[in-house]
């Protein structure tokens, strides 16, 4: 029923395009890292009216199946502010659709009346004790792309086998059904109800509960500029701050105000560093503001750049980051944890290709760290575990920039980092420190942890596959390579497989992921390196870390060999050249 999608396929049709026709309607999307995330227009394999409504047909029919409460309980529904005039697509149409779909099968829907934060849905799914909830969003993906996030009762991203049920569930209902395409529904039924109000005042009042020195953020000269990046999350982090007692930040105002077409980057991702926080650290540079947040377009991933004594920027990586935050969170901890807390019951967690300085940190601090397979559902799904047996979990995090401070939400949430990064500069300015001053202690205090992630771009999925299988098959069949160049390796895991040469059985001990390519090299200079596919984005990845111990304090020494060692990956098993990929621009 939507005409500019219809006619995106006549005219393919009316061309000759068969293939593109074949590339388009003869696959359908499936669940990735993120969801269901692909480019918005016309076709089984894109974003768009009709495969959000079978995906929401295939989720009732699954929910139904799963609660017998369901009809009681009901279902959130956000979005983010993306949209695209040529196919007739936007964001909170999306959404729209998706509620329109239950609300028309008498299923009681929570649908905010604004743009809101992806974390706001798992937030909201927990607090009014939903069965599930969806966000309409592609995160920090290029303009043309949507997805479709799908939240459990727990609060987490699904994960297997709920995802693999949804998708034969889809496959069963495929014709929408009376009612499916109504998106006026959510104006005029009476089981649409608003949770806007009650789960921002919530989200915020939660957010104290890791707010540590209120009384010094009152007080604070610092200033901090913060970045939307044309997203949604400008009024949310301004009233995050406002909760834990600071000014507003100064907004970056070309930038604050919702634009799908993110006229002022060339890609909506903060991950890219300072080619895209020019205008940001400019702005902050004539407001003499030392530190600059950006939050991504959905607000679940930050950025932080802050300026150093020569004038110059310090954009941190995600591993940076999650440094600072693990020795945060500890210290605040420690502080105000009662008399007989036990530093056992503690967790941190992370992503497998994520840094291992928090494993650092628990081994000499006596707490627990465990790692996950990619993705942050993953590490929702195991807080949420975790939590339900009486452990506490203080932090977790991936390397892309994705952090979750308390467990509020079991998600990353890049409102909340915002302003606990806010917290922490001020509560070290008053220590004389700066972050970047404080991050090079805490290396210093738990072993250098050096790391360098980037990626290629492949358009072909054959070819990705190739590489990867003549990995699996590199001297012999079915033999992993004992070199990469001059360097020797000790071990190697295949997730996609569940292979381990490091388990006395041979086998992984994080779950297999047949769907996606991911191999780990453990190197005998102390290196780690993952070469894997990207779930939301044609891309290759690679992770490369050197740990080091605390004795071993020469940063260069370390840099330089973590260099070479990349170079040899690239050179020996991604072969850029021979295999047609596209380095990432500088």
């Amino acid at each position: 029923q939507n005409q500019k999608t219809k006619e995106q396929i006549e005219s393919l049709l009316q061309n000759g395009k068969h293939k593109e026709l074949r590339d388009r309607l003869c696959c359908r999307l499936t669940f990735g890292t993120a969801g269901l995330r692909s480019a918005m227009g016309a076709g089984f394999c894109y974003i768009n009216d009709l495969t959000v409504i079978q995906s929401t047909q295939g989720i009732y029919k699954y929910l139904e199946r799963c609660f017998s409460d369901f009809k009681q309980r009901g279902f959130v529904v956000g979005y983010d502010t993306r949209g695209q005039v040529t196919s007739n697509c936007s964001s909170k149409k999306l959404a729209k659709l998706t509620a329109a779909v239950l609300l028309a099968k008498d299923v009681p829907v929570y649908f905010f009346s604004t743009y809101v934060p992806t974390p706001f849905v798992p937030y909201a799914v927990q607090q009014l004790k939903a069965v599930a909830g969806v966000m309409i969003t592609a995160s920090h993906n290029r303009k043309e792309d949507n997805g479709y996030k799908v939240y459990w009762e727990n609060g987490a991203q699904i994960t297997s086998p709920h995802d693999k049920e949804i998708i034969k569930c889809i496959e069963e209902c495929v014709e929408p059904w009376n009612g499916s395409w109504n998106e006026n529904l959510v104006d005029t039924s009476p089981l649409r109800q608003d949770p806007l109000k009650k789960i921002c005042d919530c989200y915020m009042e939660d957010l104290k509960k890791i707010c540590y020195h209120r009384e010094l953020n009152v007080q604070t000269n610092l200033k901090f500029v913060h970045t939307s990046f044309h997203g949604v999350g400008h009024d949310y982090v301004q009233l995050a701050f406002k909760a834990f007692g600071f000014q507003p930040p100064i907004p970056v105002p070309e930038q604050k105000d919702p634009d799908p077409d993110f006229s002022t980057v060339k890609c909506p991702n903060p991950e890219e560093g300072e080619s895209v926080l020019e205008l940001s650290l400019r702005l902050a540079e004539k407001e003499n503001a030392k530190v600059v947040v950006a939050t991504d377009p959905d607000a679940d991933r930050l950025a932080v750049a802050e300026q150093q004594e020569n004038g110059c920027w310090k954009v941190f990586t995600g591993n940076e980051l999650a440094a600072l935050f693990g020795w945060w969170m500890f210290s605040c901890w420690k502080e105000n944890c009662s008399e007989d807390a036990d530093t056992k019951n503690v967790y941190m967690l992370a992503t497998t290709v994520s840094s291992k300085i928090l494993r650092a940190i628990a081994l000499k601090e006596g707490f627990h760290f465990e790692e996950t397979l990619p993705g942050f559902k993953w590490i929702g799904s195991r807080v949420k575990d975790l939590l339900d047996n009486g452990k506490e979990v203080l932090f977790a995090f991936e390397e892309s920039i994705g952090f979750m401070c308390g467990t509020s939400v079991l998600d990353k949430d890049g409102v909340s980092a915002a302003v606990v990064i806010a917290e922490m500069a001020t509560y070290l300015e008053g220590k004389n420190l700066t972050l970047a001053q404080k991050l090079i202690e805490i290396y210093e205090t738990y072993g250098y942890h050096i790391s360098k992630t980037s990626y290629f771009l492949c358009y072909d999925p054959p070819t990705i596959k190739r590489i990867f299988e003549k990995l699996r098959n590199f001297d012999a069949p079915q033999s992993y390579p004992k070199f990469c160049g001059i360097y020797n390796i000790l071990h190697v895991r295949d997730i996609t497989t569940g292979y381990d040469s490091s388990q006395p059985n041979k086998k992984s001990v994080l779950p297999v992921s047949k769907s996606s390519q991911m191999i780990t090299f453990t190197f005998q200079n102390g290196c780690v390196a993952t070469l894997r596919t990207s779930g939301t984005e044609p891309k290759i990845k690679y992770y490369a870390e050197m740990c080091a111990l605390p004795e071993q304090s020469d940063r260069s020494v370390l840099e330089e060999e973590l260099q070479k060692l990349i170079e040899a990956l690239i050179e020996n098993f991604l072969e850029p050249d021979k295999n047609g990929l596209i380095w990432r621009s500088a």
